[in-house]
């Protein structure tokens, strides 16, 4: 394929690459136990330059190492020995996780079938939890820790630290991060293999726990491995606060968790200012080495400082309000993309003039892209393709059916600019041909390899609404909504009930404060107006099934404050991370549906016939 080129955005790299190789002594002297960052980025311009070759040979080096594992024998039986490219992608088709369920399940229980291989010819290290939120459960996804996947992982994560030193160098003074992360939610199958957040692996060895990386986070490693969600969030912010003037950075994997945590700001700075003056932790925290830490961290009644913390957050603006607490923060950083993007504006405003700096593209299975670009707004947001970490293919997608358009894969050397693939990896850790869930939309190439927008999660095949499809019709009736009701809304989710006949679109708004007690007439004649609106908005095949009679009027559900919330606890209950949690947009869990009609504080039909 012709190499592609995008000459500003390659100057950009070629930018990032001088900037970082001229790094003052002092902070160069702890990048040269390493791969200096411009090394890296010039590493990253190599393997771009001819994206189709590596894609190749990261395939040919996949199949050599597993390719006789138990779940690739019945499609390449006939084949024993080496396994070549075009017969792998003859013989082996698209895939799921429900085709790797049995045998997952076969090895979270201990189950070895003489020593034979089943996904990956490497011993199993752990499992993953995925960050989905649609299923009952989290699924669970095998890392294996060898020289393949570590190849993968590792030019990935050291590409994304390059692009983000060059964009902040390392600093002497402040130089701390304040990160909403959590790694103690661990669990054990049956055959003893942990299970934990892709985020929390590096925090949970033993080797690692004393590493760079945590020394880098201003709260205690006690707070980052505690079990108790609100009680960590709350001890980041006191570790924060208390620290203020180390804090150079604040980051989560998804903007909702910083939303949260800020959230969590408004409600408790009073308390956090009290706990700041006496020197000790308040909060009711069981967790001993926890609590033990952070009034270590506290060191001592800081009443200058909780006086300070008072006077800003007492003032009737928050906008802006992170670098008044925080002078030397130089960048937020968190995925904002897809179902995060609609997170944006609230943590704009928090944030004000200080730069949100998007994440990279990194699933649970792999990593797929870099962002070289993160201070984009997520609306412009791309993904340069990493050759190295999967063997990617393109499933066209047709948005007018909100289905795969029934045309073969291509792979990076045949996506055209502008259309829109599901994405499929085939992986070192064990996945063959396996369909990721991720809607993308081809933007251009960054020389050869493609750079990817984020669309969103694949809808299923029942589905008549996608959950870009719900964002942009509720953000565009959020004003409107919210003068009606006179709150915020806070969060919301839709589902599709099946059970009815004809079947029933409805969604859930959390709002942030708001009685119906009273209901007065002229309220809800304007909230049924505007539920009707909602629905105009719908287009596609909502309308079409609309039209046809095969819905009934679209039903809005106004829900107590803080109900996803509790939905967050539930799923870590049931096993979710709560760095990687993200509240579902599509709910296709009828527990989960059922649980916010209980708690809803008033019902809307767009039909007022039927309100």
């Amino acid at each position: 394929m012709a190499e592609h080129s995008h000459g500003s955005k390659i100057s950009s790299l070629e930018a990032l690459k001088a900037k970082t190789s001229a790094s003052t002594p002092g902070i160069r002297s702890v990048t040269d136990k390493m791969t200096t960052e411009g090394e890296i980025l010039e590493k990253l311009g190599g393997l771009t330059r001819d994206a189709p070759r590596h894609q190749l040979e990261t395939l040919r080096s996949i199949l050599q190492r597993n390719g006789n594992s138990r779940y690739l024998r019945p499609f390449l039986g006939d084949h024993p020995g080496q396994v070549d490219v075009a017969t792998f992608l003859r013989e082996v088709p698209l895939s799921s996780y429900d085709d790797y369920t049995d045998h997952i399940s076969q090895m979270a229980d201990g189950i070895v079938d003489g020593g034979d291989p089943i996904l990956c010819a490497d011993p199993l290290t752990c499992f993953f939890y995925s960050s989905g939120t649609t299923s009952k459960r989290p699924k669970m996804i095998p890392y294996y820790d060898t020289p393949l996947s570590r190849a993968a992982t590792s030019i990935a994560q050291q590409s994304s630290l390059a692009v983000l030193r060059g964009l902040f160098p390392p600093q002497s003074s402040a130089n701390k991060g304040l990160w909403f992360i959590y790694a103690g939610n661990v669990t054990r199958t049956k055959g003893g293999f942990k299970v934990m957040a892709a985020t929390a692996y590096l925090m949970q060895s033993a080797k690692l726990r004393s590493s760079q990386f945590l020394s880098d986070c201003i709260s205690p490693q006690e707070v980052v491995l505690g079990s108790d969600v609100d009680c960590q969030i709350y001890c980041h912010l006191l570790c924060g606060l208390r620290h203020f003037d180390k804090i150079d950075n604040i980051q989560a994997p998804y903007a909702i968790g910083l939303v949260r945590a800020f959230c969590l700001l408004e409600e408790k700075w009073k308390v956090l200012c009290k706990d700041i003056e006496k020197g000790f932790l308040t909060w009711d925290i069981s967790d001993t080495a926890m609590k033990d830490s952070v009034n270590k961290a506290l060191g001592g009644p800081r009443n200058d400082l909780s006086e300070r913390i008072r006077l800003i957050c007492e003032e009737k603006s928050w906008e802006g309000i992170l670098i008044k607490l925080w002078p030397d923060l130089r960048y937020i950083k968190c995925v904002t993309t897809g179902s995060m993007m609609h997170y944006y504006p609230k943590l704009k405003h928090y944030a004000g003039e200080v730069p949100i700096l998007g994440g990279d593209y990194f699933t649970s299975e792999c990593p797929v892209g870099i962002n070289l670009e993160p201070k984009q707004p997520p609306e412009k947001t791309r993904y340069v393709v990493l050759p190295t970490g999967a063997y990617f293919e393109f499933l066209p997608y047709d948005p007018n059916e909100n289905s795969v358009a029934d045309r073969e894969v291509v792979d990076i050397s045949g996506v055209e600019v502008g259309k829109i693939y599901e994405l499929v990896g085939t992986t070192s850790r064990g996945f063959y041909r396996f369909r990721l869930g991720d809607i993308v939309r081809v933007t251009g190439f960054y020389k050869s390899s493609p750079e990817l927008e984020f669309v969103m999660r694949a809808p299923e095949p029942s589905e008549l609404v996608t959950e870009r499809d719900l964002i942009s019709v509720v953000e565009k009736t959020r004003v409107l909504l919210e003068d009606v009701l006179g709150a915020e809304i806070t969060e919301y989710a839709c589902s599709l009930d099946l059970n009815l006949s004809p079947h029933q679109l409805k969604i859930y708004l959390e709002v942030k404060s708001v009685s119906f007690e009273d209901k007065p007439k002229d309220r809800m004649i304007d909230l049924t107006r505007c539920c009707a609106s909602l629905e105009d908005d719908f287009g596609g095949i909502y309308k079409v099934h609309k039209e046809r009679g095969k819905l009934r009027p679209l039903l809005v559900y106004i829900i107590t404050p803080r109900s996803f919330d509790r939905l967050l606890h539930i799923a870590i209950e049931k096993g979710a991370s709560a760095s990687q949690y993200k509240h579902p947009k599509i709910i296709r869990n009828r527990e989960i549906s059922d649980f916010l009609e209980g708690v809803a504080l008033a019902t809307i039909c767009s039909d007022s016939k039927d309100a």
